[in-house]
This record gives structure tokens, sequence and C-alpha cells, in this order.
């Protein structure tokens, strides 16, 4: 899939260096590459970063569940952060637990390899 076509990016997205790699049926998948712009001062990837990309993923999830002529805005979202990240990539794994009239429930794991970085769930608004 050409994920510039469906506009899975956002500038937000494209400046952290998240990169879409898969979007379907209720599920989305985004990776992240470390670098010195996402370093915290502990020299490992900042709680925020990941918190985007968890963000960002359920997004894409709730997208391909509504299609992309409606939006979803994130009405909230809960993270567990499991271990630091201090060199390689992430991958984020969404998958909408619930698509109602109005809101829809995600959740979502990143992951470094198969160890298990951040688990997160959220709601989203259909807009």
């Amino acid at each position: 899939m050409d994920f510039t076509d469906q506009q899975t990016t956002s500038a937000y997205s494209k400046l952290l260096g998240i990169e879409p790699l898969s979007l379907g049926d209720g599920i989305a998948e985004a990776r992240l590459v470390m670098d010195e712009h996402l370093r915290n001062r502990g020299q490992v990837m900042h709680g925020g970063a990941i918190f985007s990309l968890l963000d960002i993923t359920m997004g894409l999830a709730c997208t391909s569940t509504h299609g992309f002529e409606r939006r979803s805005a994130t009405l909230e979202c809960k993270i567990n952060y499991i271990r630091p990240v201090a060199e390689g990539e992430v991958i984020c794994k969404a998958r909408v637990l619930h698509a109602g009239k109005r809101t829809l429930v995600v959740e979502a794991d990143v992951l470094q390899g198969d160890k298990l970085v951040a688990k997160g769930q959220g709601t989203f608004a259909q807009l």
C-alpha cells in the first residue's frame, strides 16, 4: 500500500520519523528508528516519542476501520512503559477492540524485536 496516496502521515509524524508499515481492517503498524533528536537526557528514546508513535498508530487503526473520508481524534490514552530503548527501532502494532458509531477503543503494543517496550489503550472519537 502506498501510504502517501492515502494521507497516512502528518507533518508531526514526519518530524519524528514515524513510518507507517501496514494498514488493514482495524489494524495498523508503524515504525520509529532511534535518532539523536529522539533521545532524552538519559540517552534513551524519549517517552513522548514512544507515546506519539503509539497514538499515531492507534489513530491509523481507527482510520482503517472508518475510512480516510473521516477523521479520528484521541479522547483519552493510557500508556505503560516497560523497558527503555537505547538504539535500533521500535514497531507499534495497534488494533481496534470496539468500533462504535461515535467512538472507538484501541489497544497497541510497542515492540523492539520480541520485547515489549510499552503497552497502551485509547478511546478515539470519529469526526
